[in-house]
C-alpha cells in the first residue's frame, strides 16, 4: 500500500493532521489546478485555498477499493470547487492597482482625444502610459464580465479547455504542459489574440480595435492560434 492511500485512510478515518500532511505533498498538483483560472478575478493565494479545499473533498470521497490512481479522481474535484465558487460569486473583483491603471488610462485617453481631435487608437494610449495594449484592454474592461475557459467561443464552438481534454486526460496534461505554457510559446500576436479573447472576454470587434486591425484578421489569427496551440498540446 502506497504512502498516499495509508495518509487517505487515516484522513477518511478523521485524522486532521494526515490531511495537511497530503495536501502539503500534493501542493503542487493542487497549483496546477489553480493556476488555470488566474486572471478570473479572484486572488492567485485563495484560487490555491479553494483547490486546498476541493482537494480533501476528493480525499473524504475517494474509494481505495475502485483501483483508480488518486490524482486522476483529484482533479477534477479541485477544479470542480474552483468553478463552483467562480460561478457563484458572481462579480468580477477589481483590484485597486486595476482600477487605479483604468483612471490613468481614461485620463490620458480624454487628453489625447482633445489633443488629437479624435478617438487615440490602443497604441498611442500605450505610447503615452507605458501599459501594453493587453494590459489597456483589461482595465478598460475590468468591471465588465469576462469570459470563461469553459465557455465556447467562435464559429468552432472551441473552448480553451476542449482543446486540452479532448485528447488528454487532466492527469497527462498536468505532466505535458500548463496551458499558460502553451500560449506564452506562441507568436507574440496570436498569443495577445488569445489572452484577449478567451482570459479578458473581448470580442473580435473589441480586438480588432486594441490591435487596429480588422476584424477578419483578428478571426485569422485566431483561427492560426489555435491550430499552433493545438499542435503544442499533442
Amino acid at each position: 500500500m502506497s504512502r498516499t492511500e495509508d495518509l487517505i485512510r487515516l484522513v477518511q478515518a478523521g485524522d486532521r493532521e494526515a490531511g495537511e500532511t497530503l495536501i502539503n505533498e500534493n501542493s503542487g498538483l493542487i497549483w496546477s489546478v489553480a493556476r488555470r483560472f488566474i486572471g478570473r478575478g479572484t486572488e492567485t493565494d485563495d484560487l490555491y485555498q479553494l483547490g486546498c479545499l476541493g482537494f480533501l473533498k476528493a480525499v473524504e470521497g475517494f474509494n481505495l477499493e475502485f483501483g483508480t490512481q488518486f490524482s486522476t479522481y483529484a482533479v477534477p474535484k479541485i477544479a470542480g470547487e474552483i468553478r463552483r465558487f467562480l460561478r457563484d460569486d458572481g462579480a468580477i473583483k477589481v483590484s485597486r492597482t486595476l482600477k487605479e491603471q483604468a483612471a490613468s488610462i481614461k485620463s490620458m485617453r480624454n487628453h489625447l482625444t482633445t489633443a488629437l481631435g479624435r478617438e487615440p487608437t490602443i497604441q498611442e494610449i500605450a505610447r503615452q502610459t507605458g501599459f501594453t495594449p493587453e494590459e489597456i484592454a483589461l482595465a478598460e474592461t475590468a468591471t465588465a464580465a469576462t469570459e470563461s475557459i469553459n465557455r465556447e467561443l467562435g464559429e468552432e464552438g472551441f473552448s480553451l479547455e476542449n482543446v486540452l481534454t479532448d485528447t488528454e486526460s487532466e492527469e497527462k496534461l498536468l505532466e505535458r504542459i500548463a496551458l499558460r505554457q502553451a500560449i506564452d510559446r506562441l507568436p507574440e500576436r496570436e498569443g495577445l489574440v488569445i489572452k484577449l479573447r478567451y482570459f479578458h472576454g473581448l470580442t473580435q470587434e473589441r480586438v480588432s480595435k486594441v490591435l487596429d486591425v480588422s476584424q477578419v484578421q483578428v478571426s485569422r489569427i485566431e483561427k492560426k492560434a489555435l491550430s499552433h496551440l493545438r499542435e503544442l498540446l499533442v
